[in-house]
C-alpha cells in the first residue's frame, strides 16, 4: 500500500487507451473506498470501472462484448475468488491483454490469494515499494493499526481501508502479529 501501485495501473490503462485499444476495466464490488464506479488513487487519478462480485462475471462480461476486446484490467485481484486466475490465464490464451492489480501480501506478510499465482503466470511483473512510516527506508510490508497499535493474527484478512487502518513497513520496522 501506499507505493503507487493504483497510479501505475491507471497509467497503464490509460496508455491503452490512447493506443485506440478497447479496454474494460474490472474493480471488485468490495472496493468502494472512493467510488462505486470508478477506480480510484489515493492521490485522486481515476478511471471508469465495472463492478464485479466474481471472476465469472468478468469472463461473462468479456464474452458478451460484440467488439473485440483488446486489454482487460482488473484491479484488487485479491478481493477476487480463486477463479479469476483461470479466467484471466484463457483470456490471455485468447489474444487478450490481462493486467492485473494488487497487493502480494496481506497485513501478516502472508500471500494474498491469487496474487501468488499470478507471479508465476505472468509475462511481466513490475513491483513497487513504498516509504516506511517509520524509518524512511524501502517499504514492502503493510502494517494494519487498530487503535493506534500493531493488529492481531487474528484479525479478518479482509478490511478495505486506507492510511487510517494501515502504514507501509519496511522490513525492520515491520511488527509481526501476534
Amino acid at each position: 500500500m501506499f507505493a503507487g501501485k493504483t497510479e501505475e495501473f491507471i497509467r497503464s490503462i490509460r496508455r491503452y487507451t490512447y493506443a485506440q485499444f478497447n479496454v474494460l476495466v474490472f474493480k471488485p464490488e468490495i472496493d468502494n473506498r472512493y467510488s462505486d464506479e470508478k477506480i480510484v488513487s489515493h492521490a485522486g487519478a481515476s478511471v471508469d470501472a465495472i463492478t464485479i462480485n466474481s471472476s465469472k462475471e468478468i469472463d461473462d462480461k468479456v464474452r458478451s462484448i460484440k467488439e473485440k476486446v483488446d486489454v482487460v484490467a482488473i484491479d484488487e485481484v485479491q478481493f477476487i475468488d480463486e477463479g479469476i486466475v483461470k479466467v484471466a490465464c484463457d483470456m490471455a490464451d485468447r489474444g487478450i491483454i490481462v493486467v492485473v492489480n494488487g497487493l502480494d501480501t496481506d497485513f501478516k506478510a502472508d500471500p494474498f490469494k491469487n496474487v501468488d499465482k499470478f507471479l508465476v503466470q505472468a509475462e511481466y511483473v513490475k513491483k513497487l515499494s513504498a516509504i516506511c512510516r517509520v524509518c524512511g527506508g524501502n517499504a514492502n510490508r503493510t502494517q494494519r493499526i487498530v487503535n493506534g497499535n500493531p493488529a492481531r493474527k487474528d484479525e479478518p484478512i479482509i478490511l478495505v481501508s486506507g492510511n487510517d487502518h494501515y502504514e507501509a513497513r519496511c522490513r525492520h520496522c515491520y511488527i509481526k502479529p501476534k
